[in-house]
């Protein structure tokens, strides 16, 4: 392991001048969003550093606000696609004058990458993914059920090894961000606290049925206090969503009408975002908004709990079905376990949102 670079203050060392960081991540939006509190947490502690986030271009936003951060587009299907675009790109990135490289995503692209930068030596670490953890909890034979490491400690565990280690225990995380009075307009009333519903998931397995999740829409919609904000992506979920927006007095779909910056801004504004295991839960947490996550095939213990949640969440029943989880990703899962999320029930979501709410507002 590389050793802290210069002298420690109180376990953490910030002698760090002239350092540059080229952080790799790639995709997805959601493993994106998680490196927010990790860099946060990293700027904070060590206030020379300077930070270039490689990712793609259309998940920029997702940094707007961090200090010394600047974000560099991977054209990875256009001029950076195969080992000879890659070549271009660490052309261009040794242009920058990185000093260090955390590669907190560990795919092929970011490997080759490591070999380019090894040319120069280049201190280039890159993430531990567990995988054999990982495989041994979510078995459907021999399963070792029990709490990995988060992703978050992982990914800060690169920058130790890189010699920068870090606490996660007290972040401040980035701002709330102003609302567009273009966005202002496409609420029915904007005076409403705003609470965020992201019903989709990439995958079947980590997504509650629709039929129920309209069931807290309109649990919702009875309280006259909130107004209910609806994410997702695509137009089949556009459509989906309009209907509940036509249904449901207080309910506003705002699928394909804002920019992922502007809905970013509303994201951070928000009283409460209800979402599966997917990519809104870690958006609405890194602007430490309370986020109510619900879970189907997929458990916490893999590690992709949101950032400082707490005890915001609902479980599918592991009695019932004690395979959970069968993936790490929701994509895989045994016959028989196609309706795990409906042991979670509409009025136990309904209770757990009031009594994240409530404890919001008990707040000084």
């Amino acid at each position: 392991m590389i050793k802290p670079r210069g002298e420690e203050v109180s376990g953490i060392t910030n002698n760090s001048q002239h350092v540059h960081i080229l952080v790799i991540r790639l995709s997805a939006m959601g493993d994106v969003a998680m490196t927010v509190p990790v860099i946060a947490a990293l700027l904070e502690q060590y206030p020379n550093i300077r930070v270039t986030v490689l990712t793609k271009g259309f998940l920029k936003p997702i940094f707007q606000g961090l200090p010394r951060v600047h974000v560099f587009e991977a054209q990875v299907k256009g001029r950076h696609k195969g080992v000879w675009g890659l070549w271009k790109l660490y052309n261009e990135l040794k242009l920058l004058d990185i000093t260090d490289v955390a590669d907190v995503h560990n795919v092929m692209r970011s490997t080759v990458l490591k070999a380019y930068f090894g040319l120069g030596s280049i201190p280039f670490v890159q993430i531990e993914k567990g995988r054999a953890e990982k495989r041994a909890l979510t078995s459907l034979t021999n399963k070792v059920f029990e709490p990995l490491k988060t992703t978050h400690q992982r990914y800060a565990d690169v920058f130790a090894k890189l010699g920068f280690p870090i606490s996660l225990e007290s972040v401040a995380l980035p701002l709330k961000r102003k609302v567009a009075s273009d966005t202002h307009n496409l609420l029915k009333d904007p005076t409403k606290k705003w609470i965020g519903i992201a019903p989709f998931a990439a995958f079947k397995g980590k997504m509650y049925p629709l039929d129920l999740m309209e069931k807290v829409v309109a649990g919702l919609n009875n309280r006259e206090n909130y107004h209910i904000l609806l994410f997702g992506g695509g137009e089949k979920e556009r459509l989906a969503l309009d209907k509940w927006g036509k249904r449901y007095e207080h309910c506003v779909n705002l699928v394909g009408k804002i920019p992922l910056s502007e809905e970013l801004a509303v994201i951070s504004q928000l009283e409460l975002m209800i979402a599966m295991d997917s990519g809104n839960a870690h958006l609405a947490a890194m602007f430490g908004v309370p986020c109510l996550t619900l879970w189907g095939v997929t458990h916490p213990y893999a590690g992709f709990y949101p950032f400082h949640q707490g005890g915001n969440v609902l479980l599918s029943d592991r009695n019932s079905y004690p395979l959970i989880p069968t993936s790490v990703y929701g994509n895989k899962f045994p016959s028989g376990y196609e309706d795990v999320m409906r042991t979670i029930l509409p009025e136990s979501v309904l209770t757990k949102a009031k009594e994240i709410l409530e404890s919001q507002s008990a707040k000084p």
